[in-house]
């Protein structure tokens, strides 16, 4: 978080007296969300330990939690809303409205094992001694013994369940964003359960008050656009007009152009946003084509 927040920046949405409630998530996934919402806006400023940060926005009320802890509060409406993993809403089954999803933070959920073990695991018998199974993941753990009808019994785990086997556990399932962990630890990935990434969720009800609704749609957008925003650059650039319809009949864009003429007619101005993966390629055929003076720019949010 950033505590340079000063009381200027402070946004007044008077006209709304219900305050939104609104759910940080603590841990790795807090820097990402903490800032997407700087970039829209809304800002926070740090009280030393507390879980209760000031927001920038007066009608937001907003307290830090645990990601984990996130969805089932959301869904019993003890919060309007809040950001937590696809993992965590899936594994509480909690019944909310899922806004956007942030594409932060993507892991997968996956089932792994000491290496020694591999040879036997798909030998096992049913006189066989019952695998253990850790996880913070209980509902995946058991839909996976089942589906696999696997002799197991599951242990809750409470954090670094890669530390378990081969001594306390046979099977592990776990969220990995790059596996490395788990080969440091000599544990090989036999399955994958699913894929995560970082959502906006908020209540049902909440969507009845019409205030609220408009607030979180308004968020929802703007988070939406600078998401949207950041895979891609404006480029500007200058075209005579004797190349001009070579140049423009071949341009990427999102939906046309954006062309003006410039001074004296001698030629135009053409703008166009385009993936930022296609730039190092797009820029020797432009100049090819005869295009001059191209800019690159920054593009802070796209709203379509």
């Amino acid at each position: 978080m950033k505590p340079e927040l000063s009381m200027n920046a402070t946004i007044d949405r008077s006209e709304s007296s219900e305050k939104l409630k609104l759910t940080l998530p603590t841990g790795h996934i807090q820097e990402n969300v903490m800032r997407l919402l700087e970039q829209i806006g809304i800002k926070f400023l740090s009280t030393g330990r507390s879980y209760r940060p000031v927001c920038s926005d007066k009608t937001i009320e907003t307290k830090m939690l645990k990601a984990q802890n996130i969805p089932s509060l959301v869904a019993l409406g003890r919060h309007d809303c809040g950001f937590s993993g696809l993992d965590w809403i899936y594994e509480q089954q909690a019944d909310v409205v899922e806004l956007l999803d942030l594409q932060f933070d993507p892991v997968s959920i996956v089932v792994a094992m000491p290496e020694q073990l591999l040879p036997t695991f798909q030998q096992r018998k049913a006189t066989d001694p019952p695998l253990i199974v850790a996880s913070e993941y209980r509902k995946l753990s058991d839909e996976y013994i089942k589906r696999e009808n696997l002799n197991a019994i599951f242990l809750h785990a409470y954090g670094a369940t890669e530390a378990l086997p081969p001594e306390d556990a046979d099977l592990i399932i776990d969220n990995t964003s790059t596996g490395t962990t788990l080969h440091h630890n000599r544990l090989k990935i036999v399955a994958e359960l699913m894929q995560s990434t970082t959502r906006f969720i908020c209540n049902r009800e909440v969507l009845k008050n019409p205030a609220k609704r408009k607030r979180l749609e308004e968020m929802t957008m703007l988070m939406e656009s600078t998401i949207r925003a950041k895979e891609k650059v404006m480029l500007e650039m200058n075209v005579p007009t004797q190349y001009f319809d070579r140049v423009v009949n071949d341009l990427p864009c999102m939906r046309a152009p954006t062309i003006s003429k410039l001074h004296n007619d001698e030629g135009y101005v053409v703008k166009i946003a385009v993936p930022k993966s296609d730039v190092p390629a797009l820029i020797p055929k432009l100049v090819a084509l005869g295009a001059t003076d191209i800019l690159e720019f920054k593009v802070e949010k796209i709203v379509i």
